[in-house]
């Protein structure tokens, strides 16, 4: 009895719950990173794939819209993503990865392999840090979503405008601030994922909320691939 400790046992009696809830969000965590992850995968395979099978002489077709713009399409029935099956989700998270590929093709006729190769890593180590920061850190980043949202209308319609004026200083400023928004939203987007677990929902509401945050982190990485390639990228 002299080795007796009160905060053992009341570990004890409150810890199976602790434990449940622990593997609970790891294993809700883990399934949002592999749907992020074979996004990814797809639209690098899809990419190599159609740069394959087209020509420099694209980016000077119209057909070059018609890859760029395709995915635009998939956002509108994704705003509807609450109302599908979770494998309905799935397939569409997954067709517009596939899409995403499509577009971004046209970057191996721009970039260098090598170059192209070497911002996919940069990427991923930046985003790994940042989203292990946003699921670990105490702070509360939910002060920064509008913040974030802000500049990220503004670099679309900065990006709108440099379409007319072709403007390399513009252009830079924009890939610049880019980096700096898509990196916070990769942060704020990890920690409020990591609120939206709640070990009560159903499998359905589980996956659905998987397929949604997964295509979010997708995104942000897409993204800041692009703005990042655009800074550091070798052009042929």
């Amino acid at each position: 009895m002299s080795n007796y400790d009160p905060n053992v046992t009341m570990a004890g009696a409150g810890g199976g719950n602790a434990i449940a809830v622990n593997a609970g969000l790891s294993s809700y965590m883990l399934r949002i990173y592999n749907y992020m992850a074979a996004g990814i995968g797809l639209t690098a395979v899809v990419a190599w794939l159609t740069y394959q099978l087209t020509s420099p002489a694209l980016l000077q077709s119209p057909l070059m819209w018609v890859f760029i713009l395709a995915p635009l399409g998939l956002v509108f029935i994704g705003s509807r993503i609450n109302t599908l099956s979770v494998s309905t989700a799935r397939l569409l998270f997954f067709i517009y990865a596939a899409l995403v590929g499509v577009s971004l093709s046209t970057l191996l006729h721009i970039y260098t392999s090598a170059s192209i190769a070497r911002v996919f890593f940069i990427t991923a180590a930046t985003f790994g840090a940042l989203s292990v920061f946003g699921y670990t850190t105490r702070r509360d980043l939910s002060g920064l979503g509008t913040f974030l949202f802000m500049g990220l209308i503004g670099i679309i319609i900065a990006s709108l405008v440099n379409l007319f004026l072709q403007s390399s200083g513009l252009d830079w400023l924009i890939s610049i601030v880019g980096v700096g928004v898509f990196a916070g939203l990769t942060a704020y987007d990890t920690q409020r994922i990591k609120a939206m677990h709640d070990s009560g929902d159903d499998e359905t509401t589980r996956g659905r909320k998987s397929v949604i945050s997964a295509l979010s982190l997708y995104l942000n990485f897409i993204n800041l691939f692009m703005m990042l390639l655009r800074l550091a990228g070798n052009r042929r």
